[in-house]
């Protein structure tokens, strides 16, 4: 059950690599790195408070008995506080993302000079030979190199949560 739900929420949780995509073509060129490291930046504040507060809102009617009783809505479901919490924080998440600037007019221009160079060229061109992407020494060594870091992420993520509940006699 814990590796389908880790799967599924790898498989429906792409978000890291689209941000960061996204905030190189909004960021000019001397500021992308800024822009990547904000997102870095934000994502390992994420994994730090995210869990910390899922902690101090969960069981509300055990740790709060002065505000929530044990008959409440949140002393039958003691998870609901720190899920309703972050579903209020992700709705407005979502709508703020009617605000963030469209970046298609940023990629119309690299295909208007696709159809102008196609229109430009003769019969007799030839067309170059396609490459193989797996040959392409510095794209593949930039997925390994990410793949290597969100495996560490995802581990990091998985097994610190294992490790701080765990006794002493299991190191």
């Amino acid at each position: 059950m814990a590796i389908t739900t880790r799967l599924l929420l790898g498989a429906l949780n792409g978000f890291l690599a689209p941000i960061k995509a996204y905030s190189i073509e909004v960021c000019r060129d001397d500021e992308q790195a800024l822009g990547i490291s904000i997102v870095n930046t934000a994502w390992g504040l994420g994994l730090i408070i995210g869990p910390a507060i899922g902690g101090y809102l969960a069981q509300p009617a055990k740790q709060y008995p002065h505000i929530f009783h044990d008959k409440s809505t949140f002393g039958r479901f003691p998870y609901l506080l720190p899920c309703l919490c972050i579903s209020i924080f992700a709705t407005f998440a979502l709508i703020s993302c009617i605000w963030l600037p469209e970046t298609l007019h940023k990629h119309a221009k690299f295909e208007m000079g696709a159809e102008t160079a196609e229109a430009g060229t003769t019969q007799e061109s030839t067309e170059s030979p396609k490459k193989s992407l797996w040959k392409n020494w510095p794209l593949m060594s930039s997925i390994i190199t990410y793949c290597v870091f969100s495996l560490h992420d995802t581990a990091y993520s998985e097994i610190f949560s294992l490790w701080t509940v765990s006794g002493r006699k299991y190191g």
